[in-house]
């Protein structure tokens, strides 16, 4: 705990709304630079659907003074680094991690990346990011990618139900034009974190993002609606002829900054973290019943979600399903034993520790606490975890684990009596 307590951000906010996080890891080998803002489907139209998701990619294309992929790439990788983006529900990142004596010239370069794109070679990037979406396509053109109808199945027409990726019909649409408004509209200094971390002064670290980014326009963070609450149970089948069904089951939980946030987050831990925590052992270890299973807990700024998957036999569905429902309902009666949250909460110390060795996990760290409007240290996070109690963790399961707040989907191939057992299991689910 004490060493974790000097993992600190030096944060800047700039007049213009840019924020800055410059962390001083003394003990590390590289640096990481990172740029996080509000974009991605919560903030899109329907019709706009995958546009920032391309709009990343064509972050990838080449800037005024590296006019190609190729040459972007490359004067990136002379510097010891390759350059990384990704685009969430809620939020994109680019993120690079180098060694320290090259931190002017790449943080030159993404500078350019960020203000002065060319989008070159549209139509190539919209050929890659077609073959992208036909990934979760089956070759009737059905969507069969679990993850993304099961996330539309519990949000319905809210943002937060679109595919970050978007539809081919729509990325048919998106020109030069488009592009350019769509990063002049997020892409500015109200929007922006950009974060270091690693052996550096974060006094000139700072001034030198702050000099770099002088250009970034001003604008104004985007804004969403909350998703309208869950009523009911819901439940859906795709037929899909693959070797296994894919099982996904979600719930609405507690949103970002939510009081019982941290208690969902120690939920998770005793469900889902490690192969002798209870998913694992009961669904796979001691029946056999697939290969893996997993949880997961995602917040946004008005909701969460928290997810059970597993992939199973098209025979062994219907009971893979029967027994992840059984888990939850186990939660909800009794809160986890003390041995069960004492292994929880050392694992968490361990992990919260590994922040002291990986520069990208602690800029990622303070960005998203900036992101989500509190950037609160890994210290005082990791105590806010550690104050959760085994009956904070039991309230928090009926508060999440509710019937009329499941979703559930099966995609595979299962006989219409399964569909059936799979069907009421969900929507008879007390």
């Amino acid at each position: 705990m004490s060493a974790l307590s000097e993992l600190k951000s030096q944060i800047t906010r700039l007049p213009s709304g840019l924020a800055i996080h410059a962390i001083r890891m003394p003990n590390v080998h590289r640096v990481v630079l990172t740029t996080h803002l509000r974009i991605g489907p919560l903030f899109e139209s329907r019709a706009q659907n995958g546009l920032s998701h391309f709009l990343e990619h064509m972050l990838f294309r080449g800037t005024r003074e590296h006019p190609s992929a190729h040459l972007q790439a490359l004067a990136f990788e002379r510097l010891g680094g390759t350059l990384l983006g990704a685009t969430y529900a809620d939020h994109g990142t680019l993120s690079i991690s180098f060694p320290k004596e090259n931190f002017a010239e790449v943080l030159r370069l993404l500078g350019e990346t960020i203000l002065h794109p060319v989008y070159s070679a549209i139509e190539i990037e919209r050929g890659i990011v077609r073959e992208e979406i036909l990934e979760g396509l089956d070759e009737d053109g059905q969507l069969v990618e679990s993850e993304t109808l099961v996330r539309a199945l519990s949000f319905g027409d809210h943002p937060l139900s679109y595919p970050i990726i978007g539809h081919s019909e729509h990325l048919d649409t998106f020109d030069q034009a488009t592009l350019e408004k769509h990063h002049r509209a997020h892409y500015t200094s109200d929007n922006c974190i950009v974060s270091v971390a690693g052996p550096i002064d974060p006094e000139a670290a700072t001034r030198a993002i702050e000099h770099t980014f002088r250009e970034l326009a001003q604008g104004k963070r985007p804004e969403s609606a909350p998703p309208a609450a869950q009523t009911g149970p819901r439940s859906r089948f795709v037929q899909h002829n693959n070797s296994q069904t894919a099982l996904r089951l979600v719930f609405r939980a507690p949103k970002e900054h939510d009081p019982l946030e941290p208690a969902c987050d120690l939920l998770l831990r005793i469900l889902d973290d490690g192969m002798s925590t209870r998913l694992y052992h009961r669904i796979c270890d001691s029946q056999g019943l697939c290969y893996d299973a997993s949880a997961g807990y995602e917040t946004y700024s008005d909701t969460g979600l928290v997810e059970l998957s597993a992939d199973a036999s098209h025979e062994r569905a219907p009971f893979v399903a029967e027994e992840l429902l059984r888990l939850t309902r186990e939660l909800c009666e009794a809160p986890p034993s003390s041995d069960e949250l004492d292994k929880a909460r050392a694992r968490l110390c361990w992990q919260m520790d590994l922040l002291l060795d990986e520069p990208e996990s602690s800029a990622e760290f303070f960005a998203l606490g900036e992101l989500s409007g509190r950037p609160d240290s890994p210290a005082v996070r990791l105590e806010q975890l550690l104050a959760v109690r085994r009956e904070d963790i039991q309230r928090v399961a009926n508060d999440v684990f509710r019937t009329d707040g499941l979703s559930a989907v099966a995609v595979g191939m299962l006989s219409r009596k399964q569909q059936q057992a799979f069907e009421e299991l969900i929507l008879n689910r007390t």
